[in-house]
Parts: structure tokens; sequence; C-alpha cells
């Protein structure tokens, strides 16, 4: 049981900042029809000027998707879908239906899948990244015009950061490069509150193996540069009561930070 010691003020850590336009629209949940079937499959397949994108071919066939215990809809190419193993065994699975191809994702969250299928297309998803030449750096497209809120996926356990599911997704769907880019636009959100980046570490830790250690030692390493920050927040004294190995790793971490600033300073 936690003490009940005063709760210290909750900050937030920035350093960049995500955004989302004001004229960007969701992906709308429609009832089960062909024809609607047909016209979301259609919009999806816009072209888009990512490099990467994928283009299905003509006749390929098109699949339901039922995300969420709300059994929103969706609708995508077989040859699109099927860049994904994941996916590809799942189409295989069905190859004899000919007709009303469908997959149930029951315990997926609607927007994370949005913005998977939104990959699967364009080779990106929103906000896009976009590189500055003249600084040679990265960004996320709109310049960051909107609030953290915009950033993070509103659970049972807390909000987590939406590039961390969509990591841990990426992870089960055997998409290698949409980790890698998951990974690089979780370094470009601000105005993140320690409560979600603790909640997201936690969910990090809980959907990656223990094998694969690159967005653990983000999170790590985020901690640490806003020490201060989090030396002030009650939830990451909680957290830390709480314990796990998200905090042994962190103090492993630190360890190794101290000793590498230690080296560095004139004896």
């Amino acid at each position: 049981m936690f003490s009940s010691r005063p709760r210290r003020q909750e900050g937030s850590f920035s350093k960049h900042r995500a955004s989302k336009s004001k004229s960007h629209k969701r992906n709308a949940s429609f009832v089960d029809s062909p024809r609607k079937v047909e016209k979301l499959a259609q919009q999806a397949a816009v072209p888009s000027p990512q490099s990467n994108q994928t283009s299905p071919t003509i006749g390929s066939a098109i699949i339901t998707l039922s995300v969420g215990h709300e059994q929103r809809l969706f609708a995508a190419h077989e040859d699109v879908l099927c860049h994904s193993p994941y996916f590809q065994s799942a189409c295989r699975d069905q190859f004899f239906s000919s007709s009303n191809k469908r997959i149930d994702l029951p315990d997926e969250d609607p927007e994370v899948f949005s913005s998977i299928l939104e990959y699967l297309y364009k080779g990106d998803y929103y906000p896009r990244l976009e590189y500055d030449t003249k600084r040679k750096s990265w960004s996320l497209e709109d310049g960051g015009n909107t609030g953290a809120n915009e950033a993070a996926i509103h659970t049972a356990v807390g909000p987590i950061l939406k590039d961390t599911v969509i990591y841990c997704q990426a992870e089960k769907y055997g998409l290698q490069e949409l980790k890698k880019l998951a990974l690089r636009k979780q370094g470009l959100q601000s105005g993140i509150q320690c409560s979600t980046i603790l909640t997201s570490a936690r969910f990090a830790y809980a959907n990656t193996p223990d094998s694969d250690s690159k967005l653990r030692a983000h999170y790590l390493a985020l901690i640490i540069r806003a020490r201060h920050t989090f030396k002030r927040s009650g939830t990451m004294q909680n957290e830390m009561e709480n314990g796990g190995k998200l905090f042994f790793d962190l103090f492993v971490a630190m360890v190794n930070h101290m000793d590498d600033l230690a080296q560095k300073s004139p004896r």
C-alpha cells in the first residue's frame, strides 16, 4: 500500500512538439455494407508523396477488419495487408472463402489500427515525419500546433503515448520499418506529463520482449535526461515504490550515466 505522503506537483517533459492539423479527419466507422467497404478501401489507396508507399494490384481482394470492442470496421486490399506476416497468415487462413473476408481484432485500438493501415498504404502515419535540409533535423508535419492530448491513447491504466502502442503493435504484426518510424517519432513529442511517460514506459516493458531493448532504452534515457522534473513527480515516487524491472533497469542506466560523467570530468 502506498504511503499517504503529500503528492508533489506533476511536471511534464518537453523537447520537440508533435502536431495534428485542424483539417485532419479521422477514419469514420461504417455499417457492414459491401459498397462502403469498397469505398473506404479506394480512399485508403489514394497516392501519397511518400516514396515507400504500397499500391494495391488490380483485382486484389478487399478484406474487412473489425477493430475494438465497438467493432469499428475498416477495409484494405489483401495484397497491401499481406506486407505484414501476421495478416498474411490471417488471409491465408481464409483462402477458400470467396466472399465476406473478414478479420476480427477485438483487442486492438481503432485509432492505433487506423495509423497502422495508413502506414501500410503510404509508408507513414499522421503526423508524418519531415526533414529540414537546412537544419539537418527531423520534425513532425504542421509545425507542432496541438497539445499533448493528441499524442496519447487513453486506456484503463491511463494515457499511453500513441507511438509507443504503434511500436508494440508493429512488433506483433512483424513490421520492422514501422517500429523504426514509431521509435523516431517518440523523440519528437513535447508537453507530455510525467505520469503519461511512466505509464507508457510500463506498457513498453509489458509489450516488448526482453530481446528488444530499443523502446525500453528510449524511456530510460528520457527519464535520465529529465531527471530534475521526475525528481519532483509524485507519480514517479509512487511508481518507484511499486517497483518492477523498469526501475531496476533505470537504476543500472543511471549508475552507468554517472560513471560516464565521472570519466569525462577532469581529475
